[in-house]
This record gives C-alpha cells, sequence and structure tokens, in this order.
C-alpha cells in the first residue's frame, strides 16, 4: 500500500509541480494550500490518517511551525518535513523544536525532496524495526517503539519521530556516553558542530517521559562537557 502525504503549499504551480512528482513516485497525495484547511485535516473530530506531512511555512490562515506545533499538541505525532525560504542555522532548529521532523529550505532541487520525503520514511520505518527489541524499559517506563508510544506512571506518552529516533540512538548505546555532535549527525542529519540547544530541549523532553523526578534524573543523566547516557 502506497504511503499517504498531505502537501500543504499555498503556491499553486509549485504545489501542482511537488504533487506531480511524488505521484510518480508512487504516493498517495492530498494537496492543500491552507494552513487552517490542513489543520482540519490532522487535529480534531474529521482529522485524517496520513503517513507524512511536506508542510510549507509561509501559508495563509496559519503558517507552518504553529500547524507544526498544533498537530502534537493535538497529539497527531505524523513525521512532518517542512519547506520554507528560511534557511539560516537559527531557522532550521526553530522548525526542529517546533516539531517538524526534518527540514528542506527553498529554493530546492526535486531529487533531494524526494530524497527526503524517502528518507524520512525510512527514518519512520528504522525506529519501529531495525533489530533493536520493539519494547524495552527504561526504569519505570516502558517504551514501545514500534507505536512511539511510552507508557510511565499510568499515562501514555507519544513521541515523535525525531524523540523515537534520539531515544533508540541512546538505546543502543546504552552506558555510554552520546555527545551532542554524534546525536546531530545522526538524529538531525545536521553539521555536528552546529550550535543549537535543540538536543538539550528534547532530552529535557524525553526525561519528563522517563523520569519519577525529572529534575534529578536517574536515567537520562547529563555527562557534563561529554553529552548524555542512558543507563536502563
Amino acid at each position: 500500500m502506497s504511503a499517504r502525504l498531505l502537501l500543504v503549499e499555498d503556491e499553486a504551480n509549485l504545489a501542482k509541480g511537488i504533487e506531480f512528482n511524488l505521484e510518480l513516485e508512487g504516493y498517495d497525495v492530498r494537496v492543500v494550500g491552507d494552513g487552517l484547511a490542513a489543520e482540519a485535516l490532522v487535529t480534531g473530530p474529521h482529522a485524517e490518517p496520513f503517513d507524512l506531512v511536506v508542510l510549507d511555512i509561509m501559508l495563509p490562515g496559519l503558517d507552518g511551525l504553529s500547524l507544526a506545533q498544533r498537530m502534537r499538541t493535538a497529539g497527531n505525532y505524523t513525521p512532518v518535513l517542512v519547506l520554507t525560504a528560511k534557511s539560516l542555522p537559527e531557522d532550521i532548529v526553530q522548525g526542529l523544536s517546533a516539531g517538524a521532523d526534518d527540514y528542506l529550505a527553498k529554493p530546492f532541487d526535486l531529487p533531494v525532496l524526494l530524497a527526503r520525503v524517502k528518507g524520512l520514511l525510512r527514518r519512520r520505518d528504522w525506529t519501529r524495526g531495525d533489530g533493536t527489541p520493539e519494547t524495552v524499559q527504561v526504569g519505570p517506563a516502558a517504551v514501545d517503539f514500534r507505536n512511539f508510544e511510552i507508557q510511565a506512571r499510568g499515562e501514555t506518552f507519544r513521541l515523535t519521530v525525531l524523540e523515537a529516533m534520539l531515544l533508540k540512538l541512546l538505546v543502543q548505546n546504552q552506558g555510554r556516553v552520546v555527545g551532542k555532535a554524534e546525536i546531530l549527525e545522526k538524529v538531525w542529519n545536521l553539521s555536528p558542530d552546529t550550535e543549537t540547544r535543540a538536543v538539550d530541549n528534547f532530552i529535557v523532553r524525553l526525561r519528563r517521559y522517563l523520569e519519577d523526578n525529572p529534575r534529578f534524573p536517574k536515567h537520562l543523566v547529563t555527562v557534563r562537557g561529554a553529552g548524555y547516557k542512558l543507563t536502563i
């Protein structure tokens, strides 16, 4: 069954071109040109299932970053690929922190877009199963990589693709310090020397899921000047 994609792009000619080429790749594509219309498709009682959202930032009605944030707040963790004319490192980090899973600056070459779409779907599938156990116990928390969930303290927490990839990287290297440069390269696909607090922010979010007291973590700890270490 082909992956179902939602393309949110208000430039009609660009949207048609992207749609045409995605469909040539075998994807089932739904196109909308307004942020609020897209929100109705991914949140609320009439939300539709998609495997990936390709999302422009500058949109009428509701901008793309706000839409990504509302998706995550509503519990929709469908992978999001952001398209934007803003390409500074701080713009990329802002997009990733808002809930995007990958970031592509305009203007872009079509083969690059298609590769990013395939890569993001592959990353989602890798996170679900690559030889690492589908379920892992981290202290009191039960991590389900197949369904992108953590069960802890009687609650269920949903993971984004990036959160799941970061946690899986730490699980695969349990007991070893994983540096920020390695995380940026393997999870974010960013240069290892990128200056950003995004990794720290994601670690904070994972601690909220995994730890009984996130302020005094026992399982996901910071090794000052070196990186992070997960103890199961």
